[in-house]
């Protein structure tokens, strides 16, 4: 399929590229951007002319479900909410069950992923074995069967000594570990941010500690073994000054924000609303401040979801006992616009951070629209308005915060590797 993108706005941060091009693209990759390729002749156009053309969306931080929590999103259901939100290549938490510890697993997913065919899903596996924190995986089988990195996300690896292992083995073989940072002593028995909100609700607190302690610890232990690391969802101001004085010191450390920590603080728990309960909370003002600000410099290369779907039932009992987590891949790209919005971010700078960004940190083929790359692109009209309704969204799950609020920028064509996989050709029956 030879296909010919017309008259859009190219805007493809990795190769600093924002100009009105055409793009062409055949055998599924990029031929080339602005000039005819004399060879080329087109089996299809698309018109894209008012909107951007931009490389399609990476979401390294996505809990699929699946195997085992189907009822929350599978990896049909998830793929569907990647391809509506421009987003083409998604990298999944180990967190199933069973957890992705084994080859076996892995293997599933990728296969379940290759047949649904709507986004690159890219297996994260476990640190340790059942995410208990205690026996490390065999990563390196892990590794061979499609994983891209190494998390248990969820879950923090309490034991330092663990973590040592779990570092020196990763970096005899260059992987890469995501960390989850929470000390359990510090956050046990908490439901939200430690501070007057809390107070005022009753409820118990989570400091900003929990996290910068187990921050501090881990790059104390990166710099011990030399070992790689990124950190997601940042979300203390704590955690951006230890992570941007350890980037000063020459540490492979890299870390994201999730878009519920740039808009959201503990205040947006209101009348205890469980779709403002996560892991890590939502942090005070200054945090928020803090984290918008790590993305704006680079000291945070990455936006990722952390999408986390569950069932009403889930998110329906007391703000205390209920399920931590928040869907987020159909409004990542509006709440990244948003930023631009709010002269958070300058638009190539918040595409960056959704794309080669993301891409860079993971080792993946994707991210950009360069001669030769694969041709995943996110077609969007930057001047549409829509607004964040549960019912029109496709995950399965739909806790989300951002009910009602009105964004910018709708997906008018997904492509990935230059097939149309969005819009869908038919809507799915039954539940």
């Amino acid at each position: 399929m030879r296909t010919v993108i017309q008259g859009g706005r190219v805007i493809d941060p990795a190769n600093g590229v924002d100009s009105v091009a055409d793009v062409y693209i055949a055998e599924g990759r990029i031929q080339a951007v602005g000039e005819t390729p004399p060879d080329l002749r087109a089996d299809e156009t698309i018109d894209a002319a008012g909107c951007i053309v931009c490389p399609g969306l990476v979401d390294m931080h996505v809990h699929l479900r699946e195997p085992g929590q189907e009822w929350k999103e599978d990896i049909t259901s998830g793929s569907r909410a990647a391809a509506a939100g421009g987003v083409t290549s998604v990298a999944c938490m180990a967190n199933t069950r069973p957890v992705n510890d084994r080859r076996s697993v892995t293997e599933q997913i990728k296969a379940t992923a290759t047949s649904v065919g709507l986004a690159r899903i890219h297996p994260i596996g476990a640190v340790t074995c059942d995410l208990a924190g205690e026996a490390l995986t065999e990563m390196n089988e892990l590794y061979s069967a499609g994983c891209v990195a190494f998390s248990d996300d969820g879950r923090p690896v309490p034991d330092a000594g663990v973590m040592r292992q779990a570092l020196e083995y990763a970096a005899t073989f260059g992987y890469l570990l995501i960390l989850h940072e929470e000390e359990p002593t510090l956050s046990d028995g908490g439901a939200m941010n430690e501070g007057a909100h809390a107070t005022r609700m009753g409820l118990g607190g989570i400091p900003n500690a929990s996290e910068d302690v187990m921050i501090a610890r881990d790059l104390i232990l990166a710099e011990l073994t030399g070992s790689r690391i990124h950190i997601a969802h940042v979300a203390t101001a704590g955690g951006v000054d230890l992570i941007r004085e350890a980037q000063a010191r020459g540490l492979a450390v890299t870390g994201e924000a999730a878009p519920h920590h740039l808009f959201l603080t503990d205040a947006n728990v209101g009348a205890f609303d469980s779709h403002a309960k996560m892991a890590p909370p939502l942090r005070s003002l200054a945090d928020r401040e803090a984290v918008r600000g790590a993305v704006a410099d680079g000291t945070l290369t990455a936006i990722a979801t952390d999408h986390a779907p569950h069932e009403a039932d889930a998110k329906n009992e007391v703000f205390a006992c209920c399920a931590n987590g928040v869907t987020g891949l159909e409004t990542l790209l509006g709440l990244t616009l948003k930023l631009v919005d709010e002269s958070v971010l300058d638009l190539a700078t918040a595409l960056d951070r959704v794309t080669r960004g993301p891409a860079a940190v993971l080792g993946l083929d994707a991210g950009r629209l360069g001669v030769g790359d694969v041709a995943d692109v996110c077609i969007l009209d930057p001047n549409a308005r829509w607004q964040v309704d549960p019912a029109g969204l496709h995950s399965r799950s739909v806790n989300t915060p951002f009910t009602g609020w009105e964004l910018r920028g709708r997906v008018e064509r997904t492509l990935l590797g230059g097939r149309a996989v969005f819009p869908f050709a038919q809507e799915p029956t039954g539940g």
